[in-house]
């Protein structure tokens, strides 16, 4: 029997190694292989062949930054409901309200970010 969990514990390993030698070997080869010439034309900021007037770095607002969390969060719930709700027969009371946990949980956040009026646009 140990025999079995040995076995499969090598199989993690090995895919484990792959995982890693493979990127590491592909980025050395690359690295190996390239052309390297630098120059100076190939240090400076390319905008569709026009030549540029002004920092490429853009600063954004902090709303933008937090109306993509607050999407992120609820995408992400959307993910664990789903199969919630495939499989709501099978699952019972317990994982209903376990569900509905997770759901007042979020509430609670989406009324916190409006008290402090992240979503707030202007």
């Amino acid at each position: 029997m140990g025999n079995v969990y040995a076995n499969s514990y090598l199989i993690v390993f090995v895919f484990l190694c792959i995982g890693v030698l493979l990127p590491v070997g592909a980025l050395t080869l690359g690295k190996l292989l390239r052309p390297h010439v630098p120059s100076e034309a190939k240090q400076t900021t390319y905008e569709s062949g026009n030549n540029p007037f002004h920092d490429s770095r853009v600063q954004f607002q902090v709303r933008y930054y937090m109306f993509a969390l607050l999407f992120v969060i609820f995408d992400v719930e959307t993910v664990f409901l789903y199969p919630w709700a495939v499989a709501y027969n099978k699952l019972g009371l317990f994982a209903l309200i376990e569900m509905l946990i997770f759901v007042l949980m979020l509430v609670l956040g989406l009324i916190y970010a409006w008290k402090k009026k992240v979503l707030q646009w202007m």
